[in-house]
């Protein structure tokens, strides 16, 4: 199941986006919308969760006191964060984003040291370091990469710091659900992942819809919408398409934080961002250099590291494992043997 969680984050995590920035390449331009649609497929979640095993009776039931201020918080966290990188992805080319927006990873690190009780080990702060300079490889190398037509002019920088702060919110939020689990709701099954995926989501829908209306913006998705390439149809498959990716990989995401950690869900998201350089040069035309090739390959690098980290955490829990039941085993044949 694990990895089936795994491949429902990766696949929706590139596939969403890709289809992000084919919506500005197509003649897009409605932030607001872009936001609304990575949370605006929630009500989809409706459908696996009345299908969901019910609660048994022993089961710890939180009192909706506590979890309605807990689905409010994040959600208003969750809107924040698409909007920063609904931006950020109109103002860099989709492999400079992606790769940047693996320093995620290292602020979750720090987010589960404080807030989870993560161990950091070598490994860990390894991972964090080379990722770090991964994104800053791109930050000083890569401002000239706005010169494709379809990306705006002098908006590098602006794009750099809003995919940063996104990606630093993100680990936060992360964080928060795995908290959550911990210490408010206290039980891991499949209701209560979608459950917390379908509440926050329609909250950060909430803040979308708000801002769509507050902005003015929803006065001019009609004539975006007309002038969309391709015609009105693909314009609506596109927000579609993008809407219902982020949810397959939120669901993953929020999945993985439950069965293993926030770290763990998060290393597994980062895996993704690597791959999306290279469907955007098939795709879109970006400029593979020979500074994001370096700065793919340390990302890599960031990954493996704390993959051989949870593979070295993992041994030791079953040698641990291992001895607890030998030690058992003993004690059950001696009383035998007493007898």
């Amino acid at each position: 199941m694990v990895v089936v969680d795994m491949l429902m984050v990766l696949g929706g995590t590139t596939v969403a986006t890709l289809l992000g920035r084919l919506y500005y390449n197509s003649g897009g331009n409605c932030k607001w919308m872009a936001t609304l649609t990575q949370s605006g497929g929630a009500p989809l979640l409706l459908i696996p969760l009345l299908t969901a095993p019910p609660p048994t009776p022993e089961e710890h039931r939180p009192a909706p006191s506590t979890m309605l201020p807990i689905y409010a918080g994040i959600g208003v966290l969750i809107g924040f964060d698409n909007l920063m990188y609904s931006y950020a992805l109109q103002y860099l080319p989709v492999s400079t984003f992606s790769l940047v927006a693996a320093t995620q990873l290292g602020f979750n690190a720090v987010t589960s040291r404080f807030l989870n009780a993560q161990r950091f080990t070598a490994l860990i702060a390894n991972s964090v370091a080379v990722l770090t300079f991964s994104a800053a490889l791109l930050g000083v190398g890569g401002s000239d990469e706005n010169s494709s037509s379809t990306v705006p002019h002098g908006k590098y920088a602006a794009g750099f710091a809003l995919v940063l702060a996104a990606s630093a919110l993100f680990a936060l939020i992360m964080s928060l659900f795995e908290a959550t689990f911990e210490k408010a709701i206290r039980v891991r099954t499949l209701r209560w992942v979608l459950a917390m995926q379908m509440n926050t989501n329609l909250v950060a829908s909430a803040v979308s819809v708000a801002g769509l209306m507050a902005s003015g913006e929803w006065r001019k998705v009609p004539g975006e919408m007309a002038a969309f390439r391709d015609g009105k149809a693909r314009y609506v498959m596109t927000l579609v398409g993008t809407a219902v990716a982020w949810q397959a990989a939120a669901v993953g995401v929020v999945r993985l934080i439950a069965r293993v950690s926030s770290l763990f869900a998060n290393v597994t998201a980062t895996l993704a961002l690597p791959l999306v350089p290279v469907f955007a040069v098939v795709l879109f035309g970006d400029r593979m250099t020979g500074i994001k090739v370096v700065a793919m390959l340390m990302a890599v690098w960031g990954f493996l590291s704390y993959v051989y980290q949870h593979y070295l955490d993992g041994r030791r829990a079953g040698r641990a494992q291992c001895r607890v039941c030998a030690a058992r085993a003993g004690s059950e044949s001696d009383a035998v043997l007493s007898t």
